[in-house]
């Protein structure tokens, strides 16, 4: 069995093929297909050789061998069956992960052959189509020419071919690949803010909204920005019935749906367990034909992007309750906020990710806030440390949600300062997560860490929400002792004119050569004998 650090260097050593043909955002886009890939066609294999033989191959050839025997014999049609209802997908024998690697060591690979497995998935079912769409075989970006284009996919086949994705639990495969997910974000810096979350943050959101529901046997979770799906797998980690969540994401960028959709399969999250879309979450509600409310909701969506705030949105049920008011069409946070928000069960928690500027911003922003407020719906503010997201190094903001709670109190926590630096971000650890889930859990003043303010202290504050009028992190400066400070002057004072008359007796004694030197001297002495 590939043990967890073997398999992160294999998949890390096929990013090495691809480094310098193209940008690591484009470059993941490889890599990451070509491992989902061989993860369904290795996953593909070892199914159909325990269905013929009810155990587990030695190795991948060995499946391969009893695969081509029993499609070529009266045996097919049942065993592609069983197959297609087991996985969703079928395969033919040259279109395997297997055959492309052979062929590939043997000089012979064709793109076209990979290409028809990629597009045999995508045909097996509505859940795998378009999976490969961006993992374009053709393209420049992996070199001049036919040849040297094939050559780079040929390369990257043999690379990842020493990968054991067949005995990988799947913790062990599924964190391989946030992995390499989190590696790529690091190295694409401000374009990753569209696809991963930092394990900080990330954990801190979903260990968050996951209290009190460790328990629940069919958990509902929602991600309406979900990016790669990092966010909505880490409550999987927080839940006792992991096996039982239902996963719904949505996601605006194409690619990065399909990278979601991949990540899925391999934390080994059954087909029937996801409801991915690819859409605009704020142009058109979803999901709006099957559950539509959720025990969890996790958002770290775009910060103040922009979107349309056309009028019609006034009667759309997500935004109709807060005065009138839309968030503004430069900063669609509140948005964001009220769609998720709006998805949220009676019982559930939602935490989103948001900057600072939706605590204290007026206008219309100002109107939802204070309606949020009256209601009760903001249980907690978490200020985080600056430089923690690839997509920006502006401080940023846990805000949680619940509704139809008990009291209109609000949680005010300074987390600012609880980090590492670390090459160009900052991040949180484990020690930094426990404390401020403490600080939250207890719900209780500590001076300059966090303050449970009153709905009356909000009233007072004008329903503004910055964290320093309510948490003061201000250090007072020492109280100055002037006794001790004039003893020190005097000292010091002491001090300079001793040296000062010890130097000029060293000069008076010195011999010059040149009239010149010995004015300079006899200057530089009328100087020190006036100070």
């Amino acid at each position: 069995m590939t043990e967890g650090k073997d398999l992160l260097q294999i998949l890390w050593d096929g990013a090495d093929v691809l480094r310098g043909k193209m940008d690591a955002n484009e470059y993941k886009t490889y890599l990451l297909g070509l491992v989902f890939y061989k993860y369904l066609s290795d996953d593909y294999l070892a199914t159909a050789y325990d269905l013929l033989n009810d155990k587990v191959p030695a190795d991948l050839d060995e499946a391969q061998a009893a695969y081509e025997e029993a499609f070529h014999s009266d045996e097919k049609k049942e065993l592609l069956n069983e197959l297609k209802n087991s996985l969703h997908y079928t395969l033919d024998p040259d279109m395997t992960y297997v055959t492309m690697l052979n062929a590939a060591k043997e000089n012979r690979f064709s793109r076209e052959k990979l290409q028809a497995a990629f597009n045999r998935i995508h045909e097996s079912d509505e859940l795998f189509n378009g999976l490969f769409a961006d993992v374009d075989l053709y393209s420049t970006r992996l070199g001049t020419g036919d040849q040297k284009q094939s050559d780079t996919i040929s390369d990257l086949i043999k690379v990842l071919a020493n990968a054991d994705l067949i005995h990988a639990e799947g913790d062990v495969l599924g964190n391989a690949y946030e992995y390499l997910i989190g590696q790529f974000a690091s190295e694409t810096g401000k374009k990753a803010g569209e696809f991963y979350t930092p394990h900080g943050p990330a954990q801190l959101l979903c260990r968050i909204a996951m209290i009190g529901q460790e328990n629940k046997k069919g958990l509902l979770v929602y991600d309406p920005c979900m990016g790669s799906g990092s966010l909505m797998l880490s409550c999987k980690h927080y839940s006792n019935e992991p096996d039982y969540i239902q996963y719904y994401g949505q996601e605006l960028m194409p690619s990065t749906y399909n990278l979601a959709r991949m990540n899925m399969f391999l934390h080994r999250v059954h087909p029937e367990h996801q409801h991915l879309r690819n859409g605009d979450t704020l142009d058109a509600d979803w999901p709006h034909d099957e559950e539509t409310e959720f025990d969890v909701v996790t958002m770290n969506p775009p910060y103040s992007a922009k979107w349309s705030a056309a009028e019609g949105f006034k009667q759309d049920e997500r935004f109709m309750d807060y005065g009138g008011k839309l968030a503004p069409k430069s900063k669609a946070d509140y948005a964001f906020l009220l769609h998720g928000f709006y998805h949220l069960k009676q019982t559930g928690t939602m935490a989103i990710v948001l900057p600072h500027g939706v605590l204290f911003r007026g206008a219309s922003e100002g109107t939802i806030r204070q309606k949020l407020l009256e209601n009760g719906s903001i249980y907690a503010v978490i200020g985080l440390p600056s430089n923690m997201f690839y997509n920006t190094s502006i401080p940023t903001c846990i805000v949680v949600l619940k509704k139809h709670r008990d009291g209109r109190d609000v949680l005010f926590i300074d987390a600012s300062k609880l980090y590492v630096k670390e090459k160009k971000q900052n991040i949180m650890q484990e020690e930094h997560i426990d404390r401020v889930l403490e600080l939250y859990k207890n719900r209780k003043p500590v001076e300059k860490e966090a303050y449970l303010a009153s709905y009356d202290d909000v009233v007072s504050n004008d329903f503004n929400l910055n964290i320093p009028r309510y948490v003061d992190t201000m250090e007072e400066e020492p109280e100055i002792d002037m006794k001790d400070l004039t003893r020190r002057i005097r000292e010091t004072d002491k001090a300079i004119k001793e040296e000062n008359a010890s130097l000029l007796n060293m000069l008076r004694d010195l011999e010059c050569g040149t009239e010149d030197a010995k004015d300079a001297i006899s200057e530089f002495i009328r100087i020190l004998e006036e100070a």
